[in-house]
């Protein structure tokens, strides 16, 4: 049976120095924050399960239908899914057919098999035990039809969950870098002349050698039409750009003893992720006396905590510019294109039958099956981010560093209990089970560090040089370079020598030698805004291979506003009392929502609109009149992008005219680039380019069609619905420079956050004490519309606020909120 009190009294709970309670214990503090404690790792896992689905049940359900591809069954295959790191990228149909094959191939199943490392550790297996327990509680306690959100209050779907379940959904988050780009290539790929739904296994390759009239065919194929392979190659990063600009994102800044005032070191955790579906993240704290104390947030669903802080060390992540697959370019037989050469001879494409179940439009049942093909490198994909790969002289195999890592797991739960910094770094290596994500960490001895070492393909600079595509040359290298575009490996297939080589190294085959991957250990500042490595400290840039990242090239204007906020605060010239980062200087500075774009470009900008003569441009047919938005910028002198702002949402609107999609080099400058001076350079808008003028012209029709007031409030455009309540939220998007980004649309066809600021914490060490810890959790902890703390925290988060943590039993203890519930 269990209990729930309010009590201000720390007799019910043990201390956390001594023994952990007999019974996992939930203790509520403000903002229905948990801390979990327990004796074990079971419990701790049961405390965990228990309270993430009271607050998020629907989400986690959902979450479980899709990693076992049935969502078609129970939602239709047209309805949208939202398997990688953005939102609605593909059909349930789709989806259902991309796990499927996942689940026919037991690929989890093997991973689980297999001892640590590859494997989970007893802990991970202890926890996620726990995990299903305390989920399963609720929901037995609950009852489908007692759930409280209507999303998914009675729905068949909605059942209790078995630890293969959380499996699933631990290694679906670990590959969902590669979902985004290629799902859809690969579900529906076919030989020429075949759809994927129709295509049959392929007859035996012939006997005849590779001298046949296919080599022929092999060496009209290698004279690649050079304009083609360009084309491709800048579709494919265009279509990339999108897709990362609108996807998950995050910044990092790690302070050292040199640059705190008050304190040791200090961390800034600042996550762009998803405000709705399965990367939304949850907050809590996990504690096994003598064994872990952490607190922070996780995706939900994990028990451990991703993004955080325990006694000693705060860490963060943010998505680094490493893409987690490459392909390989295979020669097929134009006579059977189901084969295809290696090393001179054909090999057999696999092929295998997958099959859904799809609910009709009567109700009723049917089943849709496909063929999916395989190399010895992966599966087929027939396109990329939506570009087409024609399958017809060659085809595209796939192959995913994470699709056999489970490994992530032990990592996360290894930092939890990490000790300082070079505890990190150590955990990092020895697990490289991170996936596409760099950590930004402080300790308590006034270090600071940045690592981009995590599961990585295996294609170093010699590799690539040796077997790269002539696309595949393109992509790599990246010319012209888009922003935040990771280098895409497209290897020649028709080599073996080609495909990833094991490394001795490495943790596992196929990944680049962790000791190869940047890392740097600072005690001013490190940080990270998902640029490459290249920069995590202007004073001391690093070196790396070029899967990595790109050196000597243009930062976003928002790894530019990280640097001067870090620079300019620890030299004491921001305007701020003092010098050094405090927590009072550390939350203003990021909620000052300031504007690297507009720092550079809106005097210019004003001077120009001044000067159109009789203020008429003639853009896209429209002779438009701006010179009523010459006094709206020109009042704009704060560049910020907090609620009562006013002009900023003009000028967000022209900025992204101007910039369409385009990394910030490619605006028109007076002052190009120039790699000694990245932090300042480009410069100088060219307000004389007919392009600057017509952006701002296209922005101000674009406000006046959609009825907004050129000076209007920021609150009054950018908000999100909860309950019927209108909450403003400030920010804006990263292209901006914006450090605290926010990327607004709709959801259900109401205005709503879909990208941007999720949980926010800084964290300050001092030589001795507890750590000191803000947060804000800009969605809140609940997405049932009717629990109490569905906005409160995105209230909390409009406001500029933030949650004073609780960590120590005697803070928990002292919470005028507190609530503990025990299970029994």
């Amino acid at each position: 049976m269990s209990t729930l009190a309010a009590t201000g009294s720390t007799a019910t709970v043990a201390a956390a120095a001594g023994p952990g309670p007999d019974r996992p214990t939930i203790r509520y503090t403000e903002y229905g924050i948990p801390h979990i404690i327990a004796s074990d790792w079971e419990g701790l896992g049961t405390g965990y399960g228990y309270a993430a689905a009271k607050d998020n049940i629907c989400t986690l359900a959902d979450t479980y239908l899709m990693v076992n591809a049935q969502r078609s069954r129970h939602l239709g295959p047209d309805g949208r899914a939202s398997p990688g790191q953005n939102q609605n990228t593909t059909t349930n149909l789709n989806s259902d057919l991309y796990f499927q094959r996942i689940k026919d191939d037991r690929v989890v199943e093997r991973l689980l098999d297999r001892p640590a490392p590859d494997g989970p550790e007893p802990e991970v297996r202890e926890a996620i035990r726990g995990y299903v327990q305390g989920y399963n509680r609720y929901l037995a306690e609950t009852g489908v039809n007692g759930i409280t959100d209507p999303a998914c209050r009675g729905a068949d779907w909605v059942r209790p969950i078995t630890e293969m379940d959380v499996y699933r959904h631990a290694h679906a988050e670990i590959i969902m870098g590669s979902a985004d780009a290629l799902l859809d290539g690969q579900v529906n790929a076919a030989p020429p002349g075949a759809s994927a739904a129709a295509a049959v296994p392929s007859a035996s390759p012939s006997a005849r050698q590779a001298s046949s009239p296919a080599k022929t065919d092999a060496k009209t194929a290698s004279r690649t039409d050079a304009k083609s392979a360009a084309r491709t190659a800048e579709r494919i990063r265009e279509a990339m750009a999108v897709s990362r600009e609108q996807g998950m994102g995050s910044n990092a800044l790690a302070v050292g003893s040199q640059g705190v005032s008050g304190g040791t070191s200090m961390l800034l955790a600042n996550p762009h992720f998803p405000w709705q579906g399965k990367n939304r993240m949850w907050q809590s704290q996990l504690t096994i006396p003598g064994k872990v104390n952490v607190s922070g947030a996780s995706l939900l669903g994990f028990p451990a905590v991703n993004i955080g802080y325990n006694e000693n060390v705060a860490w963060s992540h943010t998505v680094a510019t490493v893409a987690p697959f490459g392909l390989f370019d295979v020669q097929v037989d134009p006579l059977n294109p189901t084969t295809y050469l290696v090393d001179g001879a054909w090999e057999r494409m696999t092929s295998q039958r997958v099959a859904v179940d799809v609910l009709k439009p009567d109700g009723s049942l049917t089943q849709v099956a496909r063929t999916l093909w395989s190399t010895r490198y992966g599966p087929v994909t027939t396109s990329m981010q939506g570009v087409p790969l024609p399958w017809v002289v060659s085809a595209h195999a796939v192959r995913d560093v994470n699709m056999h890592n489970l490994r992530a797991l032990n990592s996360w739960f290894r930092l939890d209990q990490a000790e300082d910094v070079h505890d990190v770094v150590d955990i990092l290596e020895t697990t490289q089970g991170v996936p596409f994500f760099n950590t930004v960490a402080s300790d308590r001895k006034g270090n600071a560090l940045y690592a981009d070492i995590q599961a990585v393909p295996n294609v170093t600079d010699e590799h690539a040089r040796s077997c790269l595509t002539l696309t595949g040359q393109l992509l790599f290298h990246q010319s012209p370079r888009l922003p935040n575009v990771p280098p895409i490996s497209i290897l020649d297939g028709k080599r073996s020598a080609c495909d990833w080589p094991d490394d001795p190294n490495a943790v596992a085959p196929g990944l680049l030698d962790p000791h190869k991957q940047p890392r740097l250990i600072r005690s001013d500042f490190v940080g990270n805004a998902n640029d490459s490595a290249w920069l995590a400290n202007p004073a001391q840039p690093l070196a790396f291979p070029r899967v990595m990242g790109d050196t000597a090239a243009p930062r976003s204007l928002r790894t530019q506003e990280l640097i001067l906020t870090a620079q300019n605060r620890i030299n004491g010239t921001d305007g701020l009392p003092g010098k050094g980062f405090t927590p009072q200087t550390m939350g203003k500075l990021l909620f000052a929502d300031n504007s690297r774009a507009a720092d550079l470009a809106l005097n210019a900008t004003v001077t120009m609109c001044r000067n159109v003569p009789f203020g008429l441009v003639l853009v896209d047919g429209n002779l438009v009149n701006v010179s009523e938005a010459c006094p709206v910028l020109a009042a704009w002198t704060s560049h910020d992008y907090t609620t009562d702002s006013r002009g900023s949402w003009l000028f967000a609107n022209y900025w992204s005219f101007l910039s369409n999609g385009q990394g910030v080099e490619k605006l028109p400058w007076r002052v190009p680039f120039d790699p000694k001076d990245p932090v300042h350079t480009p410069n100088s808008l060219d307000t004389g380019s007919s392009a600057v003028r017509d952006a701002l012209a296209r922005a101000v029709l674009a406000l006046r069609t959609a009825g907004i007031p050129l000076n209007a409030p920021l609150s009054d455009v950018q908000k999100v619905s909860r309950g019927g309540e209108q909450i403003p939220i400030h920010g804006s998007l990263g292209q901006l420079g914006v450090l605290n980004v926010i990327t607004p649309g709709q959801v259900d066809g109401k205005p709503d956050i879909v990208f941007g600021s999720s949980f926010i914490q800084q964290v300050r060490f001092t030589a001795a004490g507890p750590p000191q810890a803000l947060s804000v959790l800009a969605y809140s902890q609940s997405a049932d519309p009717s629990s109490p703390h569905h906005a409160d925290q995105t209230r909390l988060f409009s406001a500029g606020g933030w949650v004073t943590e609780r960590f120590t039993e005697e803070q928990i203890a002292a919470s005028p909120e507190l609530r503990i519930k025990v299970l029994n």
